[in-house]
């Protein structure tokens, strides 16, 4: 979004329209609505613009769900926003550590800043980009304990903040087509302004969930977060707002249930052992944290090969930190073959989850020409230097 499409936007009209409009369904329905705007006299440019926000804002409701109907966004701000639900266990932290002051720099659309807001606390929100900065003024315009300062977040003054959370930008500048950064030395601000600030103050920061641990400070808390299965953060907690005697941690949210698996540090993985009647695929919140092997001992369970992250068991041990599989049987592992044993159960529709398989599951289920009315879900791994098809079962 450019600023003059933002102005036009921030205009009486500009916002009427977008608020007039129905809820954005199919690319077919703007063809319908672009016509009927034009048809009455709105200009080509703030048509485009208000469609775009409607547009954004149905994608935005699984981040925000209904307070995504108020907001407005630009596309990277969105694809880069901290999911609601995350976004408050965030601002607890600082609520629970009397720390009622802080400073987000680099705020983007204002997702963490809103959450803070709601909880009363303080809240400076600081981003470099002028029309991100104008769209999160928007976003917290209902909350009198926010404000929007345009700055790079290494030029803002802390005096009277006693907090800070950030969330550099780990992509190219640009509200579009953004490319990822690997390199934290490019990321806005960087890591070491980061863990600097951190030395004087305590310090929350958002990070990509595949990042190097060993950029990670021994003394700061790391918390892996999954929601409904997808690993989408890990935050990395410093001072006041690091909980004492964790530093590994991982949160498992689904839907409105949230669970968290934690310790001191890295665990130790279980021995491998024998396939068992049950197979569990922890979840990928726990694998990044390096907690498999504290969630292998609460289930009771062995590792299937010291470097994959499959667990086996005699017994089932229900848990949320896991999907659980009930081992039916195994199949052979060469195609042909597998494809007549699929063939002979009738499997029309197929699963198809892997770790330490080199195959692509959709190049590999369009070969086995699966026809039937059953259904199954087919794991690819190794036990030891042995690769096995497992037809199991998922158990809820």
């Amino acid at each position: 979004m450019e600023r003059a499409d933002l102005v036009e936007l921030l205009s009486p009209e500009g916002l009427r329209l977008l608020d007039s409009l129905p809820p954005y369904e199919s690319a077919a329905d703007v063809v319908r609505t672009v016509a009927q705007l034009r048809k009455q006299g709105h200009p080509p440019g703030l048509v485009a613009t208000v469609l775009t926000q409607s547009k954004l804002r149905a994608k935005a409701t699984a981040k925000f769900g209904p307070f995504a109907s108020r907001m407005l966004f630009t596309e990277a701000g969105l694809e880069q926003a901290t999911r609601l639900a995350v976004a408050a266990r965030h601002a607890g932290r600082y609520a629970q550590a009397d720390l009622t002051r802080v400073a987000d720099l680099g705020c983007g659309i204002g997702g963490d800043a809103m959450a803070m807001a709601a909880l009363e606390l303080d809240v400076t929100a600081v981003d470099a980009d002028e029309v991100t900065a104008a769209i999160t003024s928007y976003n917290l315009a209902p909350f009198a304990n926010a404000r929007v300062v345009q700055s790079r977040a290494e030029d803002v003054d802390l005096g009277g903040r006693d907090a800070v959370y950030l969330d550099p930008a780990r992509r190219t500048a640009g509200h579009a087509d953004t490319r990822r950064l690997s390199d934290p030395s490019d990321w806005s601000p960087k890591l070491g302004f980061v863990f600097e600030l951190a030395a004087r103050m305590p310090v929350g920061v958002k990070l990509g969930p595949g990042v190097d641990r060993a950029l990670l400070p021994d003394d700061a808390e790391a918390q892996w977060i999954s929601v409904d299965g997808q690993v989408v953060e890990v935050g990395v907690w410093t001072g006041a707002l690091a909980r004492d005697g964790i530093r590994r941690a991982a949160l498992v949210i689904k839907g409105d249930e949230a669970a968290e698996l934690s310790a001191p540090g890295d665990t130790e993985d279980e021995p491998t052992g024998a396939l068992g009647a049950y197979l569990y695929e922890p979840d990928g919140a726990v694998i990044r944290a390096r907690l498999i092997g504290d969630l292998a001992r609460s289930l009771g369970a062995r590792m299937l090969r010291h470097d994959i992250a499959y667990l086996t068991s005699d017994d089932l041990a229900p848990t949320p930190f896991a999907s659980a599989f009930r081992v039916l049987e195994e199949l052979p592992t060469k195609e042909a073959e597998l494809r007549a044993a699929l063939a002979k159960r009738r499997i029309g529709a197929l699963e198809i989850k892997k770790r330490g398989a080199d195959v692509d599951p959709a190049a590999l289920r369009k070969r086995l020409k699966l026809k039937g009315e059953a259904s199954g879900t087919l794991v690819l791994t190794r036990i030891g230097a042995r690769h096995v098809a497992l037809l199991v079962e998922r158990v809820a």
